[in-house]
């Protein structure tokens, strides 16, 4: 039987009210003023924008996008406008839109993603900065910052020092201990943590013996990781004290709940969007019907409420 008592779905998150805790994900709902005429962007609790770099970028070549068993591949390559094009062309029109936004950083090198965040520092509209931790390095012959602890703790805490918003670091799912990565991060001044991003994988074509992405290999997300990317949240949550956006395979309502009962205070969607651009509308109003069937007075209540004790195993 559903109550009719309507459920409090607000969650804080780094000082931040959402009026619930679905969250579209960055690359997938583009710099979100896109989606204003399909997406009721008052029914969702943020949205996060495409990846910001210094200067503007092409991406790699196609195919770039596959689909998989329960999942996609992607190596888009990080296409993007650049921070300036962004601040011209659509920080006016998301300063009026009805949800908070969440800016997605990345650069080359340590100095592209400060200049990133000092250039958005200047502007009005942004809520937050999700560091995007996945990317190589390139002054350090390519190694990728979010495997590397010494690199990641460098990169958050010059990031944190210039930022005049939270800063949320996005961290890779491609390392031996997510929990040591949560606290490298936590210790250099982070103020949330998102995660996972995708895990790296390739696809081949038996019949013409290639690759089928021009990239070789991509990012694969989709349900086909939830089980890693709740069992990455789990950790990481128990390992730092700060906030936790969880995201991973999210499709339905069930799922958000999932991954908050694993530590997460809010989610992002992101696969889910490319089946259904309007999946991240959907799965909140979907949370607010789930929250009323299973007697949830307060979503927030959920956070890190899994049960672990002996026998809990249902």
């Amino acid at each position: 039987m559903i109550s009719s008592h309507k459920p409090d779905l607000q969650v804080r998150f780094c000082g931040i009210e959402l009026r619930n805790p679905v969250i579209a994900a960055s690359g997938t709902f583009g710099y979100g003023v896109e989606f204003e005429d399909i997406v009721g962007l008052n029914t969702i609790g943020a949205f996060v924008t495409k990846g910001l770099s210094r200067e503007p970028m092409p991406g790699n070549p196609p195919p770039r996008i596959i689909e998989t068993a329960a999942g996609m591949l992607n190596a888009i390559g990080l296409q993007n406008m650049g921070v300036d094009a962004f601040i011209q062309q659509k920080i006016p029109t998301i300063q009026k839109l009805p949800c908070p936004a969440i800016a997605n950083v990345f650069g080359g090198c340590i100095e592209d993603y400060c200049a990133v965040i000092a250039a958005l520092n200047a502007v009005e509209g942004i809520a937050a900065y999700e560091l995007n931790a996945s990317c190589p390095n390139t002054e350090n012959g390519g190694m990728v910052f979010g495997t590397d602890a010494s690199a990641l703790y460098e990169l958050v805490l010059r990031a944190k020092s210039l930022a005049r918003r939270p800063l949320i670091v996005k961290l890779s799912p491609n390392v031996t201990s997510i929990a040591e990565m949560a606290r490298t991060a936590a210790k250099a001044g982070a103020d949330a943590l998102s995660l996972v991003n995708t895990f790296l994988g390739i696809s081949i074509d038996a019949k013409t013996r290639r690759p089928r992405l021009a990239n070789i290999t991509g990012g694969l997300s989709g349900p086909a990781i939830k089980p890693l990317a709740l069992r990455m949240v789990y950790q990481a949550s128990q390992a730092v004290s700060i906030p936790v956006l969880g995201m991973g395979g999210i499709t339905t309502a069930e799922d958000v709940i999932e991954f908050m009962l694993a530590g997460a205070t809010a989610v992002q969607v992101g696969t889910a969007s490319y089946a259904d651009p309007r999946a991240v509308e959907r799965i909140a109003m979907e949370l607010r019907d789930w929250c009323q069937r299973h007697h949830v007075d307060k979503i927030a209540s959920l956070i890190g409420a899994l049960d672990v004790t002996p026998g809990s195993v249902s």
